[in-house]
């Protein structure tokens, strides 16, 4: 008989876990890296035999270096190199109000640096290739300065600045606690550093500013306030998590709108001001003794006693379980009802920073939970720092291009400051803030000027990317599924990018600016990322830069948008007129006159409505925006919010990504089969393969739903024949002028007909049924008559 005894058979091996975490920096403990933004500036500390790599990530892009000695004088033997020019780019810089200039300014002054004696090393250029990288070592000990200058580009040229990436290898790896703690935002009022399993208590005054940090990544700490003078009457109504919830309609505070935390009388006690983590809990208190008593580990540090303990002095009494605000942790309620756990989301440095509505008592705990995964299994010390209430902090959540990209703070389009005067419901979107609605009419009225008149809508933080090179239009050809070939100068086309197995990367538009110039304008940074990957496997000369932050836009839509753009727009005699644009054509012009700011309009949208985007630099955004709104005034114009857009998209059965398509969904189950002519189109492309197997094969279509019920429809619903469920809502809205609710569907092929009754599934998706119709996907005007119009 065969033995299967391990002891008998061979033994079986055993091996670590292998856990791979993108979110941690992959680099050796030896290697920092940093990214200087197109048009921006940084600067870093270094030692003599520090080795530095500096790579111009996109291509074509300039970049000057400059070392500044302890002595407060710019020394070029710093570098190991002679200056080649009199910093003109860096300067060009450091006179802006940008945030890179005016810490890299503060930086200089703070030394005694005279900028006018300042010069630098110039390297790449207009003819780098993506990649290019050039290393040195350092010779002396001060600030290393890298600035990645450019002009303003204009919307029709494509001379964009991009990123410079920055690697220095140390010569003397530091891995104290010190080196590890962030750089101040500000001069800090208190520094207070929690060692790990411990907790301090801290006293901040109204309008000062508290700043926890995970200093090394993967630290749950808990945080818990107290408005002063009621302490001071021996009264200690703790800042409470349930009131907060009920309050503001969510699970914990986060910046914008929904931003106070309350104490049990319902006092706003902290304001978020910004969060480059978003994953919080507050669903129980803070770890106590009796979970580490049933966990079998009786007298293991936790959170409530350390609370207790630093709170003592104020006079607050003990508790066996504190509530808090528990940063950092990855606590959740699942579908089950059940309460889980897993290793927080916080990385190196992410914080959270808050503002004291009133004169507070805090205390901040590191957690000592060491027995499984809510600190990574690795307890470690958390920061706090306090600011003074003059210092000026910008409301903000983190924005990160890749899992692996280094988080940017939420920003301002180029129209906020007309735009915010109009409202103060503000939404993050891809690393901006957008108007969800506007207070004077509401997402209904905005929708019907839309219909109806005109309406104006932000639309900057689309991602753009400038396509040029010799085969700018071979890479198009391949990663895109349209055929590029068959598209003029002057002419846009809507398409789907996709991977090798047909599953969608993005959606888009492609402007053809010349024979090898074109510009991809879509709504992910990845789908740049995946166009250069691809030049570079194909060995193909093309590049691929980023402009988003070159290029910001609105869109006019609306039957009178026509009307308004074509007294404002100027063109030259070889650029079509607004009246002669055609249906995904663009046209080059200026606002007013041929002296005017410079803009590309083009004849697309998202609304279904005869529209135009226009697009301009952001130092040129409030005088288009001007001009649009006074021409707009006699013709009913109104600002539109994303909740009045996401109806009108809706009802023109326009997809959203994330929503009727993800990587996972073909362009034929997104509704966007008609971007594959796999007919037509001779050349290969990526996904072509998948494609047709898949459109020979389907498995779902996207529909459309007219609900014969009154009631909320929501994305994510489950949609039944009968018991079993056959498809799920991806959008769905109350529509205005239809007069009943609709919804987009991804429905199984074998129930998708025209006419085919379902059921969508509320509660638990048996107890209770709202009847619908399969209809075509776009109810209204599905022919788009009008925005041929």
């Amino acid at each position: 008989m065969r033995n299967l005894h391990p002891t008998m058979a061979g033994a079986r091996p055993i091996s670590a876990s292998i856990v791979r975490y993108p979110g941690i920096p992959t680099l050796p403990g030896d290697t920092e890296r940093y990214r200087c933004k197109g048009g921006g500036s940084l600067v870093v500390r270094v030692e003599p035999g520090d080795h530095v790599a500096v790579t111009d990530s996109e291509g074509g892009q300039v970049c000057e270096i400059s070392f500044l000695g302890e002595n407060g004088r710019f020394q070029s033997e710093g570098l190991g190199a002679a200056f080649t020019n009199a910093a003109e780019g860096l300067k060009g810089i450091l006179s802006s109000d940008a945030e890179s200039a005016i810490r890299t300014r503060t930086a200089l002054q703070r030394r005694g640096a005279d900028l006018a004696s300042a010069g630098t090393v110039r390297i790449f250029g207009q003819a780098s290739s993506p990649g290019s990288k050039v290393e040195f070592a350092i010779a002396l000990e001060g600030l290393l300065i890298v600035a990645a200058p450019g002009e303003a580009m204009s919307p029709q040229t494509q001379d964009t600045a991009t990123p410079i990436e920055i690697r220095i290898r140390r010569s003397r790896v530091i891995r104290d606690y010190l080196s590890a703690l962030p750089e101040p935002v500000a001069d800090p009022i208190e520094d207070i550093r929690i060692r790990a399993a411990t907790a301090s208590a801290y006293f901040v005054r109204a309008g000062e500013f508290i700043q926890i940090i995970d200093v090394y990544g993967r630290q749950c700490t808990d945080f818990q306030a107290f408005a002063a003078r009621k302490v001071d009457k021996g009264l200690d109504l703790a800042l409470d998590s349930t009131v907060t919830r009920t309050l503001l309609g969510r699970s914990y505070p986060t910046p914008g709108l929904p931003s106070k935390a309350f104490d049990r009388d319902f006092e706003p006690l902290v304001e978020i001001v910004q969060d480059t983590v978003g994953r919080h809990d507050a669903f129980a208190t803070a770890c106590n003794s009796r979970y580490y008593d049933d966990m079998g580990y009786p007298g293991h540090a936790n959170c409530t006693d350390n609370f207790n303990a630093a709170l003592a002095p104020y006079g607050i009494a003990g508790r066996k379980g504190w509530e808090a605000l528990n940063y950092f942790y990855n606590t959740n309620i699942d579908h089950n009802n059940q309460l889980y756990l897993d290793e927080p989301w916080s990385r190196p440095g992410d914080y959270v920073l808050m503002r004291a509505l009133t004169d507070l008592v805090c205390v901040s705990s590191s957690c000592p939970d060491d027995i499984d995964a809510a600190n990574g299994w690795d307890p470690t010390d958390i920061h706090v720092r306090t600011f003074s209430g003059k210092e000026k902090f910008s409301r903000a959540v983190a924005y990160r291009m890749t899992p692996d990209s280094d988080a940017e703070l939420t920003r301002e389009t180029a129209f906020h400051p007309r735009l915010s005067a109009l409202t103060r419901d503000y939404t993050e979107y891809r690393g901006y803030w957008l108007p969800n609605r506007f207070a004077a009419e509401g997402p209904v009225e905005e929708y019907w000027a839309c219909r109806e008149r005109a309406a104006v809508i932000d639309l900057s933080p689309l991602r753009k990317f400038e396509v040029t090179g010799p085969d700018a239009e071979e890479l198009l050809q391949y990663c895109l599924t349209r055929d590029v070939r068959k598209l003029s100068t002057g002419q846009v086309v809507y398409s789907a990018m996709c991977y090798e197995n047909g599953g969608m990367i993005d959606d888009g538009t492609l402007f053809r600016l010349g024979d090898k110039n074109f510009r991809w304008i879509g709504g992910d940074d990845y789908s740049g990322i995946w166009l250069r990957e691809q030049a570079e496997k194909k060995g193909f000369k093309a590049w691929v830069r980023s402009s988003t932050d070159q290029m910001h836009n609105i869109a006019v839509q609306g039957p009178k948008s026509r009307d308004i753009l074509r007294e404002i727009i100027w063109t030259a005699p070889r650029q079509p007129t607004i009246g002669e644009l055609e249906w995904f054509r663009f046209s080059v012009g200026r606002i007013g006159g041929f002296e005017g700011a410079p803009v590309v309009v083009s004849r697309t949208g998202y609304t279904g409505e005869l529209g135009y985007e226009i697009f301009c630099h952001p130092k040129d955004a409030l005088t288009v925006f001007d001009a649009v709104w006074e021409s707009g005034q006699p013709h009913g114009l109104k600002p539109m919010g994303l909740e009045a857009l996401d109806m009108v998209r809706i009802e023109a059965g326009l997809i959203f990504a994330h929503h009727e398509f993800t990587d996972q969904t073909d362009p034929f189950e997104a509704g966007i089969g008609f971007t594959v002519p796999l007919k037509s189109k001779q050349d290969d492309f990526i996904g072509r393969e998948a494609l047709i197997r898949r459109k020979e094969n389907p498995r779902h279509l996207l529909v459309g739903l007219d609900v014969q019920a009154n009631e909320a429809v929501g994305h994510g619903d489950c949609v039944h024949i009968g018991r079993a469920q056959v498809g799920v809502v991806t959008s769905a809205t109350r529509s205005p002028i239809l007069g009943k609710t609709i919804a987009l569907a991804r429905i199984d092929v074998t129930h998708a007909t025209v006419g085919t009754a379902v059921e969508i599934g509320k509660l638990d998706g048996q107890q209770k049924r709202l009847p619908a119709i399969i209809v075509p996907l776009s109810h209204y005007d599905p022919q788009k008559t009008r925005p041929r119009s």
